[in-house]
């Protein structure tokens, strides 16, 4: 006599025998079993490589930075704590004065011309003609170009026997010092920086431009606006985010400006030093076998301090804006 064969129940028997609903399985769902729980610290574990990179080259430099600006350290001496004695003397160094004229300076003369020359030259390639790539390219050229390149190009050709005093000096107007004027090295050094700034800034232009609609023009152009016109009530509107996220980067590099005015100044900053920036000038005074590393670096933090203040300041007036 056989057996009779077990009797196997159904989920929803067995749900309904035990009170306990168990949700239906879907084809092709695996047993829950195999069904692995991702631990909480998972996504950190992808991170970390990325945050160990910016703890190393960002942070520990940044925090290193604002310990030695309350320390007398040296190159080769650690030093010892001394409070605020390296701003005191901050405010009684003519050479960080003369720096910090400097620096404001560049970023007066250069934050103006990169927020509105990027913006018409942007319109200028913007057009969809034959050969317009061609002359895309060659503006964004000087961006991907060395600035040692880019500067010793240009001392070249603004030196006492450079091209640009041959050419003067042949229509008669005689030779210019370009590099050994005070104000005339400071502008040629904003010269170079505003030229090599203005194919990056346009690449920005242009990708604000292709989101205005062209309805806008049209619609002005129908009303009786020119070109003018519909620059100043349809183009700077719509991209006047975009010439608040110029304006704020530009102003950060132009304060922080370095290699432009150290290759056509120096390293000594143009006659008697009077075209020194701020940056030079930690460079200068924190660097050598005797370089006052906690002085450079009290100088380090006020620059950061008027970055960040930039950087407020232009969030602000663009709140204002909105509001």
């Amino acid at each position: 006599m056989t057996s009779p064969l077990p009797t196997v129940k159904t989920a929803a028997e067995t749900s309904a025998d035990t009170g306990v609903t168990r949700p239906a399985k879907t084809p092709g769902e695996p047993p829950a079993s195999r069904v692995r729980r991702h631990l909480p610290t998972s996504p950190w574990l992808f991170a970390a490589p990325g945050l160990a990179v910016v703890a190393v080259f960002i942070l520990y430099p940044f925090v290193s930075t604002v310990v030695n600006s309350f320390t007398d350290r040296r190159t080769l001496i650690p030093g010892e704590f001394v409070g605020l004695a390296n701003f005191r003397e901050l405010l009684h160094d003519d050479m960080f004065w003369t720096g910090l004229r400097n620096s404001v300076l560049y970023m007066v003369g250069v934050v103006p011309a990169l927020v509105l020359l990027p913006l018409l030259l942007a319109l200028l390639v913007q057009k969809n003609i034959p050969g317009i790539t061609f002359f895309r390219s060659a503006f964004y050229t000087p961006v991907v170009a060395s600035i040692v390149v880019v500067g010793l190009i240009w001392v070249w050709m603004l030196d006492e026997r450079g091209l640009v005093n041959s050419a003067l000096e042949a229509v008669g107007i005689g030779r210019v010092g370009f590099l050994s004027d005070q104000w005339l090295l400071l502008l040629s050094a904003m010269a170079v920086t505003v030229w090599k700034g203005l194919g990056y800034y346009m690449i920005i232009y242009l990708a604000a431009l292709a989101n205005v609609p062209r309805e806008l023009h049209e619609a002005a152009s129908v009303d009786g606006a020119g070109a003018v016109r519909r620059f100043f009530t349809v183009t700077v509107p719509a991209v006047r985010s975009t010439m608040v996220l110029v304006a704020a980067l530009s102003s950060v590099a132009a304060f922080k400006v370095f290699s432009e005015v150290y290759l056509m100044a120096g390293p000594n900053g143009g006659p008697a030093g009077e075209d020194t920036t701020l940056v030079m000038l930690v460079q200068r005074t924190g660097t050598g076998l005797t370089g006052r590393v906690g002085y450079a670096s009290a100088i380090s933090v006020v620059v950061f301090v008027v970055t960040v203040a930039l950087m407020l300041l232009v969030l602000r007036a663009d709140r204002k804006e909105d509001v």
